[in-house]
């Protein structure tokens, strides 16, 4: 019997106002739970390290939780990306304010609950691999490490995994620098 694949049609693209979040990856959907605070605060924190990197530089933008629809039943909302300046105008062109085609970096932090997890280091991995993702980093506050992806003969891959004290830097992110413990700080 073959698994029924959901689309935009079957699940919209509006908020739902339950505070939970619903992806498409292959045309199965994906419902995560609110996240907690240490979660959010993770969120802003590397958020605020890349604007303050890319302040006066201005490298590209950098985004809170955008919806990111790849196709019909693809769609997702990662929880941080950043854009290079030079595919800004092309990335934001769609009068429906979403992305259609993948950021230069894309970064999730862990939830809780072990199928949301499942769904970061696997799915979405595997999906942003197959749309282009130049970097993908993967945060988890609970063990303070950040697993960097990047792209390698058109596939994301591991290529390095940070832990407390280790500072980030990125070819994709000229001078960018962090002990990525800032990343988890309360």
């Amino acid at each position: 019997m073959e698994k029924l694949r959901l689309t935009i049609a079957d699940v919209g693209t509006e908020e739902t106002g339950d505070g939970k979040r619903h992806e498409l990856i292959q045309g199965e959907l994906h419902v995560s739970d609110p996240t907690d605070v240490r979660h959010q605060a993770a969120c802003g924190n590397i958020l605020m390290e890349l604007h303050s990197w890319d302040g006066e530089r201005n490298f590209g933008r950098c985004i809170s939780a955008p919806g990111i629809i790849y196709s019909d039943d693809e769609v997702v909302a990662p929880d941080i990306v950043w854009v290079s300046k030079q595919h800004v105008n092309r990335l934001f062109a769609f009068d429906d304010g979403k992305l259609h085609e993948s950021p230069g970096l894309i970064v999730e932090i862990l939830s809780e609950s072990m199928a949301d997890q499942y769904r970061d280091r696997h799915l979405k991995l595997q999906l942003y691999s197959r749309r282009g993702v130049l970097e993908y980093w993967i945060a988890d506050w609970r063990a303070v490490t950040v697993e960097i992806y990047r792209q390698d003969q058109d596939a994301l891959r591991l290529v390095q995994t940070l832990k407390s004290g280790d500072e980030l830097t990125s070819p994709l992110l000229p001078g960018f620098a962090c002990v990525i413990d800032r990343f988890f700080e309360l």
